[in-house]
């Protein structure tokens, strides 16, 4: 059923009913999650994908994607039902299709411009088999402009114009690790067309799988600017909490006590200083922006030199905390603990720890690294693997991620193995008492 400009009602019934056919374009951390939501709310969802091995999995109702609570479940339920199927034949699921969904990355390029030639290419084949009443979703984090700019244009190469067919923008507001959470209602969706009818049947349609609601923003630009200005907002506050921890460690004050006490005051919300900051996302959107406006963007441009200074930084506390007690850094043996970018998540892209690998290495220090979400895994970032059980002769312990298994360690046990009792916590997770009452020399952003 072609739900574009239908009525609220009539989208309820053709969702629970099955009688709407959801395409969702890429299956990866957040696509499959959204394709397995819409499918358990009633939808017929196609899945597309490129890679045939990720097809192939879903369709025996197998869950590629690690570390997401519950979808597995969802996946297997849904595909046995006949609810959700994949296909690598992206024009074919554009043709079966009432909705199309592209949900894809976004990348940069090596001069940290957006590269949108995936979003182009999905764009397309979805052209290719675009019929009138479709309604076109773009969810992947795009620059502001981009559906009008560029996605109206290659969807109207199928020679249907706008108001043929609906678009709108819905950006994805998911976390590795908790995305059926988010997207069932954690908070709620935003949702912006390029007409009004196109605004209203996003609306419709993500508030059967939202318990939070749907928030209409007035128009696709909007919308876009949404996701991006949310990771700005987090990139600029980090990058303050950082600047002003490195302050307090000129001050010799505590950063966390100053900030927990300055957060009291309603109008103050300092962020968590930490060795840097890794994803897909907050890395990468500032480059939306800056890269893509006239408008000034220092502030932006700024935040980014902070945040991608702060692993160079860390290394400096773990140099000046050897140096301290007589030992120096080149030729220290080095554990890393945690190299993803976020604890108990198995992502890598832009992580704080592989600048601090590449550091500690160039300034001579012998690196090992133990994550355990990544295993042996870690050795392709240029450490040495290692576990808590097989160290030996360490000099110092840099963490680098804020993984649960850490903040139970046996720090007596450990402290026996090691040569030097240097621990630099770039992530805040350990007690500083509890070290220091065990002897350890233990530093941190912000915690001199």
């Amino acid at each position: 059923m072609k739900i574009y400009g239908q009525p609220e009602k009539s989208i309820r019934q053709a969702v629970a009913s099955g009688d709407v056919t959801i395409a969702v374009y890429g299956l990866g951390k957040m696509g499959l999650p959204l394709a397995a939501v819409f499918a358990d709310a009633g939808a017929r969802v196609i899945g597309a994908d490129i890679d045939e091995s990720v097809v192939a999995t879903i369709n025996q109702g197998i869950c590629h994607v690690t570390g997401e609570p519950g979808l597995p479940e969802l996946v297997e339920r849904n595909v046995d039902e006949g609810r959700l199927s994949a296909t690598s034949d992206l024009v074919r699921a554009a043709e079966a299709a009432d909705v199309m969904i592209i949900l894809v990355p976004t990348l940069l390029d090596d001069d940290n411009n957006p590269d949108m030639s995936i979003v182009q290419s999905v764009c397309r084949d979805i052209a290719k088999g675009l019929d009138p009443g479709d309604f076109v979703i773009q969810e992947s984090t795009v620059p502001p402009r981009t559906t009008r700019d560029m996605i109206i244009p290659i969807l109207e190469e199928s020679g249907h114009k706008v108001g043929d067919f609906g678009v709108a923008h819905c950006p994805e507001r998911t976390a590795s690790g908790r995305a059926i959470i988010d997207i069932t209602g954690a908070y709620p969706k935003i949702v912006g067309g390029v007409d009004g009818a196109s605004t209203e049947t996003a609306r419709s349609l993500y508030s059967t799988i939202n318990k939070k609601g749907v928030i209409a923003v007035s128009d696709v630009t909007a919308a876009e600017s949404v996701k991006v200005f949310e990771g700005l907002y987090r990139d600029v506050n980090i990058a303050l909490a950082n600047e002003l921890a490195m302050v307090c460690d000129e001050l010799g004050i505590d950063a966390r006590e100053v900030f927990d006490a300055a957060n009291t005051q309603p109008y103050s919300h300092i962020h968590a200083p930490g060795c840097g900051v890794g994803g897909h996302c907050i890395p990468v959107y500032p480059y939306f922006i800056i890269n893509t406006v006239e408008s000034s963007t220092d502030m932006l441009r700024l935040a980014r030199r902070i945040n991608d200074g702060m692993p160079a930084y860390t290394v400096d506390l773990l140099e000046s905390a050897l140096r301290e007690i007589g030992a120096g850094i080149s030729g220290a043996r080095v554990l890393l603990l945690g190299v993803t970018y976020r604890g108990d998540v198995n992502e890598t892209r832009f992580s704080p720890a592989i600048d601090m690998i590449n550091e500690l290495k160039r300034r001579g220090a012998e690196v090992f690294a133990y994550d355990p979400v990544l295993g042996s895994g870690v050795q392709r970032f240029g450490a040495i693997p290692s576990d808590l059980n097989s160290i030996d002769s360490i000099d110092a312990i840099l963490i680098a991620s804020d993984h649960a298994e850490f903040k139970e360690i046996d720090w007596d046990l450990l402290g026996r193995r090691m040569r030097h009792k240097v621990v630099v916590d770039g992530r805040g997770v350990l007690d500083p008492e509890e070290l220091r009452l065990r002897r350890y020399l233990y530093r941190a952003v912000g915690r001199p």
